[in-house]
């Protein structure tokens, strides 16, 4: 006779808990030391790897691609950006310089500090990136500026600028000047000058006065681009080389904003680690509320809050073994077992309950409990164990870990139920039941279900069809940085740097052998309606050289022996009175700006050291500065690809020759999700190995459905391979599992049609859904199984009901999370188990009244 597999279950659970009943202190013990052990496990080999890339497989081809670039630019990897704005350009040129100059007092947490527009070249080449026409206006303008420039260069001091001043004065009166080209400089020094009698130091923006125009905002814009030493054995790997940039700015008083891929995740990690230890506490009060009202007694709630943290231990500890080290996904098995592995001691317990209505004592009492509930407990931890193992075979190495563990935790949270619990109760010796423990009051509803049992299975029917037809809406986002805080300043600021062309990060990059090779390559995505610019070394040789060139030679010709002169000692206080007073005669008379500012200047002349002191603060150090680069700029020679930086050329190339297409996205869509969608498929219709954020965003997102499609195939054919071994009938198995997939439909059907949209984070509810949902299922199926059919007013529909409030109370704590993706996550397991609920409650019933074979005699 073939022995019956529900049976064998039922032995093994009132075996275990036959034995930790008659030998209750020697199982303590024995639990205590193995909770000893894990706990030790936990604290001296627990690792955290933060490092996002190893959550999928290294080969696969999008990977690889990824590895390619980051092998071949090392140096482009693993950023944090320093954005700092000004309102002046060479107040932001300052201010970079002296960050990027203390950041590299630190060169243990630094691995490299660069500026893209820092260093001589620029300095000297920098006017030939410029369009032709701006050449021209900036060297008309420095010429038209030689006779002033001249004294000042020959004397660079506050008597210099008031001879510079004079001279400007007499231009005028002669009618030799263009009284408009100079209306701006005196403006600009009338500021400066009544701001020094006033007390302050107001340069002038030196940078309008040179080009004639107003500042675009990316000239007053500095980057610097640093390369820190990550630690990914902390869960924000970047966080001390964070908190040294920001205590150097502060200390600096430079304000800055920090982005680039590393200050993206620790925030994010960081949020969610903040959010995890609330969420926590969140659910285990949730928890022991619930407890409280299934169980209604203190004597039986400590005992499975005990359970719960012996539980977590042990997974902890274990689950070490398993994984190594922990990543970002697989450390939310605490939140996972709060909320799920709760499940079996809630199932016991409240059978415990029903049991003593009965039997008036404990130890008869559990171990009758075992016997009932035994068999259901034990086939719904194996379905829940086998589906988180189906995440294991998967290419999302994160989930598949995840999984890993999970499954582990399902096994000690049975095996502890039929173990630690016992033995506990035994110890906190419960108060017997008065009265029944299930809901007598649904016995109505039970003989409703019953009677009405084909119309609700055509009510269920018709339901699923609406949550199929409803799918046409559901949507899937993809992009991960809706995940994050939008408000986050690493988040705010991406977003910031993508509205230009010249800053956007969310740039693919494609490998070519050569550069010849790059070149035909960027002429072709550029020639994309989706590509603003692809770029090259190529393009770092300016256009039309010879002609700017030409303009730059003119000018340095005729400006040369001036910049040249020797200086003049250096002038007493009389000599600069002197001055200031008589470029003060020239310019009054004059009257408008050049009169306001010879007012000024007299009274400078009339007053006291300080304020003159403060003019010069203002005037001299701008005035040699442009003057330097007036001389670096007229000292441009050819630029050809020999003659570009090492630094520059390192960007683009590697030593072996290859060259690096960097595309940048056209703003053609307003959603950021779709832009990024319809850019990554464009270049890769012409460049099928480029990589950037747009692919690994839609590489990793194609990663994930198919994991977790896998996982569900697997899950299902598992789990429908047991309940077949168990129950001995592929009828009663699939009948667990019509609820289930209906649970589905309308957890989707709720996401489509009242949000919030599917995403990489909440889509781990589906399976999970499919983990905890198969549980509550197999519970009546057994219990039918049994022969009961009251199975709503049951002590089982009880233990089921908080069961699931219990699961869905943690995992909506998740909902309060500051983490969007987290938060969201919360929200569709939470919705999930509700949908789940229900229709174990109100259509499985009814399905086995119509299909289920009797029970056996």
């Amino acid at each position: 006779m073939t022995a019956d597999p529900a049976a064998a279950l039922g032995r093994i659970v009132v075996a275990l808990v036959r034995l930790s009943l008659r030998r209750t202190i020697l199982m303590l013990l024995l639990l205590a030391l193995g909770t000893g052990g894990a706990g030790w496990l936990a604290a001296t080999r627990f690792t955290l790897d933060s490092d996002v890339t190893k959550l999928f497989p290294q080969d696969l081809p999008w990977r690889l691609a990824e590895r390619q670039i980051e092998t071949a630019f090392p140096q482009r990897q693993d950023l944090i950006v320093i954005v700092l704005d000004a309102g002046e350009a060479r107040e932001a040129e300052r201010r970079a310089a002296a960050l990027a100059g203390a950041l590299r007092a630190h060169p243990g947490l630094f691995r490299s500090v660069r500026r893209p527009d820092e260093g001589r070249f620029w300095a000297t080449q920098g006017l030939l990136y410029l369009d032709l026409p701006e050449v021209q206006s900036i060297t008309e303008q420095i010429i038209a500026a030689q006779g002033l420039l001249g004294p000042f260069a020959a004397d660079p001091s506050l008597r210099g600028v008031a001879d510079l001043l004079r001279l400007m004065g007499e231009g005028l009166a002669r009618g030799e000047a263009d009284a408009a080209r100079l209306a701006a400089p005196l403006a600009a020094f009338a500021d400066a000058a009544e701001a020094a009698l006033q007390g302050r130091v107001a340069p002038p923006d030196w940078e309008r006065l040179l080009t004639g125009r107003a500042p675009r905002p990316l000239e007053l814009r500095r980057l610097i681009l640093v390369q820190p030493a990550l630690d990914y054995e902390q869960l924000t790997a970047g966080a001390a080389a964070t908190e040294v940039i920001r205590a150097e700015a502060a200390r600096l008083g430079i304000p800055i904003r920090l982005t680039g891929p590393v200050p993206m995740a620790d925030e994010e990690f960081a949020t969610v680690s903040a959010g995890a230890v609330e969420n926590s506490i969140v659910s285990f009060v949730l928890v022991g509320v619930l407890l409280w009202m299934a169980l209604r007694s203190w004597r039986l709630i400590w005992p499975l809050l005990v359970l719960i943290v012996v539980g977590l231990v042990w997974t902890a500890g274990l689950g070490l073994l398993l994984v190594g080290s922990y990543n970002p996904l697989s450390i939310a098995f605490a939140v996972l077992f709060i909320g799920l592995g709760v499940d079996f001691g809630i199932q016991y317990a409240v059978q415990y309950r029903a049991e003593r209505a009965h039997l008036p004592e404990l130890r008869p009492a559990l171990e009758q409990a075992a016997r009932v509930a035994g068999p259901g407990m034990t086939l719904a931890a194996l379905a829940v164990t086998l589906s988180f193992l189906s995440f294991w075979p998967t290419d999302y190495r994160g989930v598949a870990e995840l999984g890993l563990v999970a499954a582990l935790g399902m096994v000690i949270g049975w095996f502890l139920a039929m173990t630690l619990l016992p033995a506990l109760l035994v110890v906190a010796r419960p108060r017997g039941e008065a009265r029944e423990v299930g809901y007598p009051a649904l016995r109505p509803v039970d003989g409703w279900l019953s009677t009405n049992a084909g119309g609700v299975a055509l009510m269920a029917l018709a339901l699923a069809a609406i949550c199929v037809a409803s799918l046409q809406w559901l949507r899937f986002d993809t992009n991960p940085i809706n995940l994050r805080d939008a408000g986050a300043e690493s988040v705010a600021t991406w977003r910031d740097l993508a509205r230009s062309a010249e800053t956007n990060p969310n740039t693919l990059e494609v490998l070519a052998p050569d550069l010849a090779a790059a070149e035909a390559l960027a002429r072709r995505l550029a020639a994309l309606p989706e590509v603003a610019r692809a770029t090259t070394l190529a393009d770092f040789i300016p256009g039309q050289q010879t002609e700017k060139l030409a303009l730059i030679e003119d000018a340095a010709m005729l400006l040369g022996p001036a910049l040249a002169a020797e200086p003049r000692p250096a002038p007493d206080a009389l000599a600069v009175v002197a001055a200031l007073r008589a470029a003060a005669s020239e310019l009054v008379p004059l009257g408008g700006e050049a009169a306001r500012l010879g007012r000024a200047l007299a009274l400078l002349a009339r007053g006291g050291a300080e304020p003159r002191e403060d003019f010069a603060a203002a005037t001299v150090p701008g005035l040699a500065e442009l003057l330097g680069r007036i001389r670096d700029m007229l000292a441009a020679q050819p630029v050809t690809r020999e003659s570009l930086p090492p630094e520059i050329r390192a960007e683009w190339m590697t030593p072996d020759g290859r060259a690096r297409v960097e595309a940048v996205p056209n703003p053609i869509a307003a959603d950021e999700t779709t832009l990024l969608t319809r850019f990554a498929a464009a270049v890769r219709a012409v460049a099928p190995d480029a990589t950037g954020l747009a692919v690994s965003m839609q590489e990793s997102s194609a990663t994930i459905q198919r994991a977790f499609l896998q996982s569900g195939v697997l899950g299902l054919v598992f789990v429908l391979a047991l309940l077949w071994l168990t129950l001995r009938s592929l009828r009663l198995s699939l009948l667990a599992l019509a609820p289930l997939a209906l649970a589905g439909l309308m957890t989707m059907a709720h996401c489509a049609l009242l949000g919030p949209d599917l995403n990489l984070a909440n889509i781990i509810a589906l399976p999970l859904l499919f983990g905890q949902g198969v549980a509550y299922d197999i519970y009546f199926v057994a219990a039918w199984q049994q022969g009961r059919r009251d199975l709503l007013a049951s002590p089982l529909n009880r233990a089921v009901i908080y069961s699931a409030v219990t699961n869905a109370a943690a995992f909506g704590a998740l909902a309060l999370s500051p983490h969007p993706g987290t938060a969201s996550m919360g929200v569709v397991l939470s919705v999930s188990l509700v949908y789940s609920l229900l229709c174990v409650m109100l259509v499985l019933p009814p399905l086995l009244k119509l299909f289920a074979p009797a029970p056996r005699g």
